[in-house]
């Protein structure tokens, strides 16, 4: 069961600012002056005549009772919390709720921190888009090296969301069924893994598509031929996937959440990308080779090239 810790304290004590950096400081005498209330005799303020007075002589000591230990994060005074999701609640929620009640609720000088795995989660959040952007980039950019083209990459990332949509359809089926799995870390590691092997798929055809339109074959039936020479062969390694990966989709006890949430994921989305991706490659690959060959000419038929040598 995952939780999250929260510290919460207040910001009001001393600071000491330098080079533009805040530490705070708390000045206090040494143990052997400090270890008894008559010490307080020792210690002297200047009045406003400019003489010297115990300290004694402006407060009153009076025994109250305290806690036995306090509790501080980054010196400040805090109080721990422990938050544990509920059902189908991520932490990711939690952490967002947290947030919003902060803003809406806390009065001024009081503030909070995540402490632990909360703590990176929070700070790792932001970089979770970050990082699937930059798959993409990258990905496209083999590509254009690959079909020396900025255009036809399009036809295989465009390919991509149908696939990743079984992500999130299979997980939503797994709430129904109160799984427990929502999108987590295991989830997005998942889809990126997914895009790698969503992208293979569209490339086979794609690759195969190209060398029949270079022979001179029409766009569609070069699409259509594509898909027909390489359906097997994406069956095969996706169903091999699939069928690898299920004993993570149902697996139990310890970690069981984390296995079953990268099983479902990627079985989800090899199923939908492999079925429905067969269909929707070729129709990209018309539409971008279509546009492809509008801008840069038609290629040239290497058979007629072949024949006439």
């Amino acid at each position: 069961m995952t939780t999250l810790q929260i510290y919460i304290g207040s910001y009001y004590g001393s600071n000491f600012n330098l080079y533009g950096k805040q530490f705070r400081v708390m000045l206090q005498a040494l143990p052997e002056y400090r270890a008894d209330e008559s010490d307080l005799n020792c210690i002297y303020v200047q009045t406003a005549s400019g003489e010297m007075a115990p300290v004694t002589e402006f407060f009153t000591v009076t025994d109250v009772t305290g806690p036995q230990s306090l509790t501080r994060f980054n010196l400040y005074s805090s109080m721990d919390i422990t938050v544990i999701p509920q059902g189908s609640t991520s932490t990711g929620d939690v952490i967002n709720i947290i947030d919003r009640l902060a803003r809406e609720n806390f009065p001024a000088g009081y503030s909070f921190e995540y402490s632990g795995i909360s703590r990176e989660e929070a700070g790792s959040s932001s970089r979770t888009a970050l990082i699937f952007v930059v798959c993409l980039i990258f990905v496209y950019l083999l590509l254009s090296a690959l079909y020396e083209s900025y255009i036809l990459p399009l036809s295989v990332l465009l390919s991509l969301p149908v696939g990743l949509a079984g992500v999130y359809i299979f997980i939503y089926a797994g709430l129904l069924f109160q799984s427990g799995i929502v999108n987590n870390i295991y989830v997005q590691i998942a889809l990126i893994m997914l895009i790698g092997l969503l992208s293979k798929n569209a490339i086979l055809i794609v690759e195969y598509a190209i060398q029949r339109r270079n022979q001179g074959m029409g766009i569609v039936e070069a699409a259509i031929s594509g898909a027909q020479a390489r359906l097997r062969p994406i069956l095969m390694t996706s169903f091999a996937l699939i069928f690898g990966l299920l004993p993570l989709a149902f697996s139990s006890g310890a970690g069981a959440i984390g296995n079953r949430s990268i099983g479902l994921s990627a079985i989800g989305g090899m199923l939908i990308g492999a079925l429905i991706g067969v269909f929707v490659i070729p129709i990209l690959f018309i539409i971008f080779q279509s546009l492809q060959e509008k801008l840069s000419g038609k290629p040239i038929d290497n058979t007629e090239t072949l024949t006439e040598k």
